[in-house]
């Protein structure tokens, strides 16, 4: 079946981010996210679960073990499990990105205060 951001299970995580779920297992997570202006995730880790961010528009920041990059369209980073990691959208538009995660990165995060 043809999956999308229209026929997708719909979630909100933060306060104002939408999260599509494109493939849901628990071996690969694939979401299609939404993060509007001057908004940002928990700093955090996954303890099994690697993860892929590729932008789709927008731009986006993503903080790596402390050190800050820049993601436009078309462009993405690998997060390694045990990684600390925050994407940001320091910008005056929504961004929207794919998550990929390997295994699942449900029930896998450590928020890092």
């Amino acid at each position: 079946m043809k999956i999308s951001k229209a026929n997708a299970e719909h979630y909100i995580w933060g306060s104002q981010c939408d999260g599509w779920h494109l493939a849901k297992g628990s071996n690969l997570s694939v979401i299609h996210e939404r993060m509007p202006a001057n908004s940002s995730e928990v700093n955090h880790y996954h303890e099994v679960s690697r993860q892929f961010f590729f932008v789709l528009s927008g731009t986006a920041t993503i903080v790596i073990d402390g050190h800050e990059i820049v993601l436009e369209p078309h462009e993405g980073v690998e997060v390694a499990p045990l990684t600390v990691h925050q994407m940001f959208n320091k910008s005056d538009r929504d961004i929207e990105f794919l998550v990929i995660s390997q295994p699942t990165s449900h029930g896998d995060r450590v928020v890092v205060e």
